[in-house]
């Protein structure tokens, strides 16, 4: 393996070439935790991995098999069910500490959340789905331009397991309690344990990466993720390129995994969100155009791995519009056969699509 041809390992160990059948909980669990903080794209982050349409990935998730909520970095991920509680417990410690001194300057401290927590709980107790603003109300906090004290509120009640997404109602987002979702499992991992498991999940399902990248995933200080990986060493794959170390599941097969392919994948994907370094997947000096300094990642066009473009979609009325932007002057014969890689959206969407 050489540096150019990392991006084609990675499309095999993200699914992206759908080798094996799976549900949306399958492809959610392979991947530990998935970055969803824009619900539409992040469906879709699913469903470009498997065959499920977007209304059995919403399914999925509205029946808790999927859950979504604040995990890892401080984010939304969806999460499978039955991983939900290990993961939280392993890794809310270290994302209260990140926030933690916004909740002081908002005037939260233990107290005031157990206070509210108690409160929430009763609020939704009998499997009773509310929006945040339907909690806020309740809560009798009014909404104020530049007060974060909702979101405080309920992202601090995630990290305690108290409540995590529910049904949604139309187009909003709910909460439920956690525990009415998803029972409580009867044994713990230890954080050792935890992270390890934690490890051996990213690298299978990201790699090949690098102790960095796995790092910045997972949030976790470099020093831990270096004991994680040497803890679990013996089930996975390592390479050097280029002076350092990547390393890989073990069921990394030795052949080439080059094929042709395009994907038109959702703006956060993990082919490029979940790596600290990006380069092995762009063939130019694109990555300005493709995610911003401050963590805005747009839709991507892949082909062979490489992101070689953008793209919009549009709900319309009886179809869907579909905006591209390349990076690089492409024919109109050549364009022809990009755009067969939207058909995927198309059959997952159920819906028209429009390329303008």
């Amino acid at each position: 393996m050489i540096h150019s041809e990392i991006s084609h390992h990675r499309l095999v160990a993200q699914k992206l070439f759908k080798t094996t059948s799976c549900t949306p909980q399958e492809v959610v669990r392979h991947f530990g935790a998935m970055q969803a903080q824009d619900y539409a794209m992040a469906k879709w982050a699913i469903g470009s991995r498997c065959d499920a349409s977007e209304k059995e990935i919403e399914e999925a998730v509205n029946s808790g098999k999927i859950i979504r909520t604040h995990i890892l970095r401080p984010t939304w991920h969806f999460v499978a069910a039955d991983d939900i509680y290990w993961m939280l417990e392993l890794s809310a410690p270290q994302v209260k500490r990140l926030f933690a001194t916004m909740a002081k300057q908002h005037g939260f401290d233990q107290k005031k959340f157990d206070q509210v927590n108690a409160t929430i709980e009763k609020l939704l107790s009998g499997n009773n789905h509310l929006t945040r603003e339907e909690i806020m109300k309740e809560l009798n906090i009014q909404k104020k331009a530049g007060d974060l004290s909702p979101v405080i509120i309920m992202m601090n009640a995630e990290l305690d397991g108290l409540v995590c997404n529910g049904r949604m109602k139309g187009k909003q987002i709910t909460y439920a309690l956690l525990e009415e979702r998803v029972e409580r499992p009867k044994t713990k991992l230890t954080k050792e344990e935890g992270v390890a498991k934690l490890a051996q999940r990213y690298f299978e399902s990201h790699g090949p990466a690098t102790l960095l990248d796995f790092s910045w995933w997972s949030g976790f200080s470099p020093t831990i993720c270096k004991s994680a990986i040497d803890a679990i060493e013996l089930h996975l794959n390592r390479i050097t390129i280029d002076n350092q170390m990547f390393w890989f599941g073990k069921n990394y097969k030795k052949e080439n995994p080059f094929r042709e392919s395009i994907h038109f994948l959702p703006a956060f994907d993990e082919i490029l969100i979940s790596y600290k370094t990006r380069e092995v997947s762009f063939s130019g000096n694109h990555q300005s155009k493709t995610f911003t300094n401050n963590g805005i990642f747009k839709p991507i066009i892949l082909e062979n791995g490489k992101v070689i473009g953008i793209w919009k979609r549009t709900i319309k009325k009886d179809h869907i519009k579909i905006e591209t932007e390349f990076f690089n002057e492409t024919e109109s014969s050549k364009k022809q056969v990009l755009f067969e890689g939207i058909k995927a959206f198309q059959n997952y969407m159920g819906t028209k699509i429009v390329i303008e």
